[in-house]
């Protein structure tokens, strides 16, 4: 865990892979708090760090003043939940249209890269027939832009990042004694408002930022789009293979094998999501304050000296705390995430090695991007206080690629039919004890429940209730068994 949701930093770890887990982005953003800046309210490139409504109202001169105080009333006057999520695709969508740092703008796609994807949906879809016993998750695919990319995941985010969201501000009010909150009552309100302004800022520039770079759907391991439908983004598609030395078809190609095979476990998996978005709930039901460290540094301020509050605000005066619960929700997710990102990158590799020559490469050109802390971790870890370790991922390919071995295709992707099948944390430490593990049957089992629930268990040997003499006798023999048991036992 390296960032803590929002900005609320937690002393840095030192990560798996050393310093390459710890690669930010220097220009400041959304991606990760800078020490100057504890709430992690900014802009790209440091505009606004200091200023959270300069990502709303931009540069302006004096003749837009009415309209920047229109929107500072309609931002005060906000009351619909924990994060304003007007203001947050109000400025995801500036940030697009901002273009990102390589001088990259954004643009309408056009018939010729529509059909482009859809092609490479359809034949990496062919592609995974062999590779998996999971069907087909894709019902259609479709081309984006970055600001459609927005539009489309929005929702998503809004389930993922509302219970932690929630959390902090209850957490926040919670620290004034019950009085003070019965005497601040309307300044509490408007601090609400302020406070879903000032998620909404942060939010909209991480996704925004985020648009710039993703190259699908499912970049961070979770379906930020529609079901069934499979989404590339032709220009970030382009940035990304530019300078690999590999054809633009084949990079296409080999992302559109990673989209659809995201879609088909999410498809087919009906609990993965629930499971997935249930552990960053369960994180945000720990989310505390510890109001005794807020109280101690109130009494030690002194009004007059800014700089002390500054100061204090950076010590992390309202650092939650980082419970048990916590941290065992966030390993879950961790673990789940890894698990679903090690399916894909196994089952992809097995799909794309006899067909693409450059699948090594894009693999692991796909896997350092991971390792050196790519746009998805980051944001990952700026919203929600998770950052993938990488060394996870890399664990849990190599565990589905054995499974595959010793179990075959159908015996691997069995096991997502329930969590408690699934490999945990421990497993991944040791894929081999995990793969070579004695295999329970229950297939007996499930015929003998299956049988009783439809009323023909009496005839299975094991179910058959006994009727007749020989009955009394294994009845008549039980119970001298129990008469001796208790006479050897007196």
């Amino acid at each position: 865990m390296s960032d803590n949701p929002f900005g609320f930093g937690l002393p840095p770890e030192e990560p798996d892979d050393g310093d390459e887990g710890k690669k930010k982005d220097s220009t400041g953003g959304s991606q990760g708090s800078g020490a100057g800046n504890p709430f992690g309210f900014g802009l790209p490139g440091g505009a606004g760090g200091d200023n959270p409504f300069a990502a709303l109202f931009g540069s302006m001169g004096p003749n837009d003043l009415g309209a920047a105080f229109q929107q500072l009333g309609q931002m005060l006057s906000f009351d619909g939940g924990p994060v304003n999520w007007d203001m947050a695709k109000q400025i995801a969508r500036q940030t697009v249209s901002q273009g990102t740092s390589d001088g990259t703008k954004d643009q309408s796609v056009g018939p010729a890269e529509r059909a482009a994807v859809e092609e490479a949906v359809r034949l990496a879809d062919l592609w995974l027939d062999d590779a998996t016993s999971l069907p087909s998750g894709a019902g259609s695919a479709v081309a984006w832009s970055r600001a459609e990319w927005v539009e489309a995941t929005l929702p998503v985010w809004k389930d993922l990042v509302d219970p932690v969201a929630e959390r902090v501000g209850t957490a926040m009010g919670q620290v004034l004694p019950e009085e003070m909150q019965a005497m601040a009552g309307p300044l509490l309100g408007v601090m609400r408002s302020m406070g879903g302004a000032m998620f909404g800022t942060q939010i909209g520039q991480a996704v925004g930022q985020l648009a710039g770079e993703v190259v699908g759907s499912t970049d961070i391991g979770l379906p930020l789009g529609p079901a069934g439908k499979a989404a590339l983004l032709p220009l970030n598609i382009e940035v990304f293979g530019k300078d690999l030395g590999v054809p633009k078809d084949e990079v296409r190609l080999y992302l559109a094998l990673r989209e659809a095979a995201h879609q088909r476990l999410f498809a087919h998996v009906p609990w993965l999501r629930s499971h997935l978005f249930g552990a960053v709930e369960g994180y945000a039901r720990g989310i505390t304050v510890d109001t005794s460290k807020l109280e101690d540094a109130v009494g030690n301020l002194d009004p007059s000296n800014p700089e002390q509050l500054q100061e204090a605000l950076q010590s992390g005066m309202f650092q939650p705390q980082d419970t048990p619960e916590q941290k065992a929700a966030l390993a879950r997710l961790e673990t789940a995430l890894a698990l679903v990102e090690g399916w894909v990158d196994a089952v992809v590799h097995a799909a794309a090695k006899p067909r693409l020559g450059s699948a090594d490469a894009l693999r692991e050109t796909l896997r350092r991007r991971r390792a050196s802390g790519g746009p998805a971790e980051q944001t990952f870890a700026t919203l929600i206080g998770l950052e993938l370790r990488p060394r996870r991922l890399r664990d849990a390919s190599r565990l589905w690629a054995s499974l595959a071995d010793a179990r075959g295709v159908d015996g691997r992707d069995g096991l997502w039919a329930h969590p408690d099948m699934l490999p945990t944390a421990e497993d991944l430490d040791d894929p081999d004890g995990f793969v070579h593990r004695e295999q329970l049957d229950f297939s007996e089992l499930d015929k003998m429940l299956g049988e009783a629930a439809s009323g023909k268990g009496q005839d299975h040997p094991d179910l058959r209730k006994k009727d007749g003499p020989d009955a009394e006798d294994e009845a008549g023999d039980d119970s001298r068994d129990d008469d001796e048991g208790r006479g050897s036992g007196a």
